[in-house]
């Protein structure tokens, strides 16, 4: 829930109405006056040829005015051009082609001239052209080659148009070019490349122009890129590659500036118009812009970088935008800068614009033309048109430059007088004409206006009026009373009275009084104060489950005079109201809610008069399963509202509430919240009022006397806090004079002859009565002198015509209609403060260190601060370095000494520079005058650290050590000092220290071993001694380094290192040895008879049968050495019984190579037989020599 502001035009309305209240008053137009013109031409009036040209010019007088033309400062005939015509009661020129001829023909200088018998006024010179677009000249373009990384502009050249056309690059397929920091479009149409890449011949570049008026494209012929490439293959992947260049072996360069080109150049730009300054760069890499103004910032309200940081813009340019700005171009491998300057010139403007003088005869008066420009313009005076010189002379005028001075004037004086002021850069025309008239005063609007307005709203009367001599204008409320003006009322010079805030007391019948010498006139208007339209139970947010039916309340009080109408808009569109809703007079019903029903809901609520809104938000949930078990853990929620608000034991100062509490949601309430809202000071707005324990739902609440109160409750929980509740009835306690006075009461000057009284206003529940309103007092200090005193509405009174800071005795006393507050404490304030008037003399500077000075001064007499002295402060600058050619900023910079002190101290100088330096002495007021300039110089100080040290090592053996000189030298470098050790985890080497002259900027370490590394520490240094260090390390070595770097670090050179040949030959040599062993294991596994006769020996020369031999390699069951043979010629393991025999139970089968047991490898024997002296023949000796034979 939420209620919306007003919409912003509405505050867009107000100042308006405002900036019209001051205009000049007007001749009623069935009085005799010379002639103005209302409409016109622009000065430069470019017209489509196609069209018919219509040159405007209109103007207003009576009698009525009749016109004439002269072109290029002739007279122009229109009756002997039949395609020349003027409208009829205006002088409009009309030419229509219709019929034939070239609009060419008529391009020239036209100024209109409206004549009456009082006068002649004249228009601008208007300048027409017709438009142009011509085509683009047909010429063959030759493939441009270019070299990748190099720089490249593709030149526009369009047409020249009128107006310009507007340059924009395309292909020729008309699929526009990508723009970033490396290829971007200048202001001049063409194309710049940074730095060309193979990928930017993927694509052909034409130029294309659009003409406004004909709304054409013409489109160039395409230039086509043929990019040399040392890197053949455009690889999508190199363009994220944090070094593209060199991965596409692109060599790395400097900056240098493509336009404008040099160092320098310069601009002149007129005032009011935009400023725009461009620098594009090329370079490898893309180099990046930055914009500076010498001896200042750029102006960051009106500076803002366009086109990838290459233009700057600063709008609406003024005088103090002129000066030198820098571009500055840069990337890794250096950088550049190129200087602007900038010269602001100005066309004319006006500072004083004639207005028309009325005048009664013997009456005097003035006409003044005040413009400026640059170069200044100069001012020449007309008459009917004519020169000033020319016209027959005057008695009563004199002619004093910009001014002309009338005195008793008489009716004969009646002309339009014309104002030319002009310089090389432009013109300003004015017409003011002089009417003489006498004419008693009369009223210009309807008489018994009504006018209804809101309450507490700000509203105007108007009383337009008009007499000659202009009549004074005063307000009356109800017939009586004093002018109403001052406090609550503004008067305007056009006669609207303004009232600040209505109220109700504020209705009734004004009367405008305006009076002359030749009599006087009156209006009245009827003022009626209705209530305000609040919406005052509002819709709130709600989440519901989709079919369901969901009702948005809109409860709305209003002046029940007007009539009320309420719609709804859904996301802030006009809601239709179909079958699934139903709108009533205080609420939305919306039956079977869907999902295209959730959305914000606003409820409006107007009158003719004004409207309220409140907006509430709809969710709309799916549909939830039922729970299955019921034993689970039910969620705790927000407690549901309170309801059922009650009001009891009402008296003057308190009241009971009692409220009924909603459900606590699985969570109990802790808290509630009583809140309230009046409805006289701020209606619509809750305070809170007090807290109770979420025990209690009854209460005695204390109120404020005369506040028409409303409760409403919100319970709180862990979980967070409800709705509120519905409001409660009001009630309004009874008046009494205020108890308590305004607080924060202070008295300052806002000028150097006042002082403006302030204080906090007093809120509803202090104001206790009716008409709150103020008596403030003041007087003078030290005379003591009586009091004075004005009863003020509002929150702040200016006294008037005060001396220059001198103490004043204030009070504040709060007044209702029940009578005065308490009597009020005194407040000392003070009057404005002036500037001083005396600087500190006998300036004194002691130089401490490089950075640093002592400066002492003679402070100045109070009598001359003229205000309260806040400090002394010095102005100091940089004004050059003695190093040269070594650009310094001059921008000011101040330091500040708090209170009224002798010295100080200036610290965070560079050194080796001179200054300048001023003091001043600073009230509230602002700054002093200025002692005069003193000079001093820093001596020399140590420099800052040397920029961009880079350690690289191309491989194991060298480091090479690169550094830029330091930033500020702070004197005359003398050399470097390189310190450097070793270092490998804990373990560090002795340290060595280098020297090197100041213009060394490279070195190179021999590595002792490829393990250890590096920390080099690199200071610069002047005569005083040592500067800022800076300390790098050396890359980790492989071992330490990711496998991606150690490639990227050494792909280059690794096969050459001895330690990778060594490592190559060791892994051949293990590689080796394992075949070896691979080879002898197989080689072990041999056939071995089996034999049903175990008495036959197997000999050597014995062959073997197929069928009764297996392959033996499992190397578990050889004989171990150690085995002993038994006398039977078996083999005895030690300390093991198994034996395949024991698994085979007894002979009947044994185990296969893979386990298994198989019987055919085997004869049954009886089990004496298998423990008989034969051995193994698998497991003899002999038999294991045979098998590797």
């Amino acid at each position: 829930m939420a209620r919306k502001q007003p919409p912003p035009w509405v505050h867009a309305a107000v100042l308006l109405w405002l900036l019209g209240l001051g205009g000049a008053i007007e001749i009623p137009m069935d009085l005799s006056q010379p002639p103005t013109i209302t409409k016109q031409s622009v000065k430069d009036h470019i017209v489509d040829p196609r069209d018919n040209i219509l040159i405007e010019c209109e103007a207003k007088g009576n009698p009525a005015p009749s016109f004439h033309w002269t072109r290029n400062s002739r007279f122009f005939n229109i009756a002997k051009d039949p395609r020349v015509s003027m409208r009829r009661r205006s002088g409009t020129l009309v030419i229509d082609f219709r019929s034939g001829g070239r609009p060419e023909e008529y391009e020239g200088e036209y100024q209109c001239f409206a004549r009456n018998k009082f006068g002649t006024a004249i228009s601008n010179r208007i300048r027409l052209q017709v438009s142009k677009s011509p085509l683009w000249p047909k010429e063959n373009l030759d493939p441009v080659v270019v070299q990748e990384g190099a720089p490249l502009t593709l030149q526009c050249n369009p047409p020249p148009g009128l107006p310009s056309p507007v340059i924009f690059w395309m292909s020729s397929s008309m699929e526009p070019i990508t723009q970033d920091k490396r290829v971007s479009q200048g202001y001049n149409g063409d194309l710049y490349f940074s730095n060309v890449l193979l990928q930017d011949m993927q694509t052909d570049y034409s130029c294309n122009a659009r003409f406004h008026f004909t709304h054409t494209i013409q489109q160039k012929n395409p230039f086509t890129l043929k990019v040399l490439t040392n890197h053949p293959y455009n690889d999508s992947s190199l363009r994220n590659h944090p070094d593209m260049y060199s991965a596409r072996g692109v060599a790395e360069r400097t900056p240098s500036f493509m336009h404008p080109q040099g160092t320098s150049s310069s601009q002149m730009v007129l005032r009011g118009t935009d400023l725009l300054l461009e620098c594009i760069a090329s370079g490898v890499p893309t180099p990046d812009i930055a914009w500076y103004k010498k001896g200042g910032d750029l102006p960051s309200h009106k500076a803002r970088f366009e086109n990838f940081n290459k233009a700057l813009r600063i709008t609406n340019v003024s005088e103090e935008d002129s000066g030198e700005y820098f571009c500055l171009a840069s990337n890794k491998m250096g950088s550049i800068r190129h200087t602007i300057s900038v010269r602001v010139k100005a066309a004319p403007y006006w500072l004083d614009e004639p207005q028309n003088l009325i005048l009664a005869p013997g009456e005097d008066g003035r006409l003044v033309c005040r413009a400026n420009g640059n170069p200044k313009p100069t001012v020449q005076w007309m008459v009917n048109g004519e020169p000033l010189q020319s016209a027959p002379l005057n008695p009563n005028r004199e002619v004093a430059g910009d001014t002309i001075i009338f005195r008793d004037t008489q009716i004969s004086s009646r002309a339009v007088y014309q104002c030319n002021t002009s310089n090389e850069h432009g013109y300003l025309l004015a017409n003011a004409f002089v009417s003489v008239l006498d004419v008693p005063p009369r009223m210009l609007s309807p008489r018994n206006q009504l006018i209804r307005v809101i309450l507490y709203n700000r509203t105007r009367l108007d009383c337009p009026f008009f007499g000659s001599p202009i009549p004074t204008l005063r307000w009356f409320k109800n017939g009586q009373g004093s002018n109403l003006d001052g406090g609550n009322y503004h008067v305007y010079e056009n006669g609207s009275l303004e009232i600040k805030m209505i109220r109700k007391e504020d209705q009734g019948i004004y009367t405008c009084v305006a009076t002359n010498i030749l009599g006087k006139a009156e209006n009245q208007v009827r003022l009626e104060v209705k209530d305000p339209t609040r919406i005052f139970r509002m819709p709130e947010d709600q989440s519901a489950q989709r079919g369901t039916t969901v009702r948005l309340e809109c409860r709305v009080k209003h002046d029940p005079s007007l009539k009320l109408t309420v719609h709804w808009l859904k996301d802030d569109e006009p809601l239709y109201v179909g079958n699934r809703m139903k709108k009533e007079d205080d609420s939305l019903t919306i039956f079977g809610v869907a999902e295209r029903d959730q959305g914000s809901y606003t409820c409006v609520a107007s009158t003719e008069l004004d409207q309220d809104l409140a907006k509430a938000y709809l969710t709309v949930l799916a549909e939830q399963a039922t729970p299955t078990n019921r034993l689970a853990a039910l969620p705790k929620g927000r407690p549901d509202r309170p309801r059922d608000l009650e009001l009891t034991d009402l008296a003057e100062r308190s009241v009971r509430l009692t409220w009924i509490p909603g459900d606590p949601n699985n969570s109990p309430i802790t808290d509630f919240v009583v809140q309230f809202e009046e409805d006289q000071f701020q209606p619509g707005v809750w305070h809170d009022h007090s807290k109770f324990p979420g025990s209690v739902n009854s209460a005695v609440l204390q109120l404020s006397p005369y506040v028409n109160y409303q409760f409403r409750v919100i319970a709180v929980n862990e979980v967070g806090s409800s709705h509120p509740s519905l409001p409660s009835e009001r009630y309004r306690t009874s008046g009494a004079p205020p108890e308590s006075n305004p607080t924060d009461v202070k008295g300052e000057g806002t000028r150097k002859n006042n002082m403006e009284i302030t204080w906090t206003p007093m809120n509803a529940t202090s104001a206790f009565g009716p008409n709150l309103r103020y008596i403030v007092k003041w007087r003078r200090r030290e005379t003591r002198d009586t009091w004075n005193n004005v009863t003020v509405w509002g929150s702040r009174f200016v006294v008037g015509q005060t001396p220059v800071y001198v103490p004043y005795e204030i009070r504040v006393q709060a007044e209702n209609d029940f009578g005065k507050g308490p009597e009020p404490d005194t407040v000392i304030g003070y009057s404005g403060e002036d500037y001083p008037r005396a600087a500190p003399t006998d300036v004194k500077i002691r130089v401490l260190n490089s950075t640093a000075i002592s400066i002492q001064w003679n402070r100045v007499y109070s009598d001359t601060v003229q205000g309260q002295l806040r400090e002394y402060r010095a102005y100091y600058w940089r004004e050059s370095s003695l190093l040269k050619n070594l650009w310094v900023s001059q921008k000011r910079q101040q330091a500040s000494f708090p209170g009224d002190r002798p010295r100080g101290v200036v610290g965070r100088l560079f050194p080796y520079s001179n200054y300048k330096l001023e003091m001043v002495v600073v009230n509230g007021r602002g700054d002093g005058p200025r002692t005069e300039t003193k000079e001093f110089t820093t001596p020399e100080g140590v420099p800052s650290a040397p920029r961009r040290f880079r350690v690289r090592q191309p491989n194991l053996d060298i480091i090479n050590l690169e550094w830029d000189h330091p930033e500020h030298p702070n004197g005359i470098l003398t050399g470097y000092t390189l310190r450097y050790q070793a270092f490998n985890g804990t373990k560090v080497g002795k340290q060595i220290a280098e020297s090197f002259s100041p213009n060394q900027t490279k070195f190179s370490v021999q590595r002792l071993d490829p393990v250890s590394r590096y920390r080099f520490t690199l200071s610069a240094r002047t005569q005083v001694g040592n500067g800022e260090a800076v300390t790098e390390e050396s890359p980790a070595p492989p071992n330490e380094a990711t496998p991606t770097a150690a490639y990227t670090n050494n792909q280059a050179d690794i096969a050459t290192q001895g330690w990778f040949i060594g490592l190559m030959c060791a892994i051949a040599l293990l590689v080796l040895m394992l075949l070896i062993v691979c080879f002898i294991k197989r080689s072990r596994g041999g056939k071995y008879p089996v034999r049903e006769k175990k008495d036959v020996p197997l000999g050597p020369e014995d062959p073997k049968e197929d069928e009764g031999s297996f392959d033996y390699s499992d190397e578990d069951h050889k004989p171990l050495q150690g085995s002993q043979t038994s006398l039977d010629g078996t083999i005895k393991q030690p300390e093991s019984d198994d034996s395949l025999v024991d698994y085979g139970e007894g002979g009947e089968g044994q185990f296969n190579e893979d386990g298994s047991f198989i019987g055919q490898y085997t004869v049954k024997k009886d089990k004496e037989e298998t423990e008989g002296n034969e051995s193994s023949e698998a497991t003899s000796p002999v038999n294991a020599i045979y098998s590797l034979a």
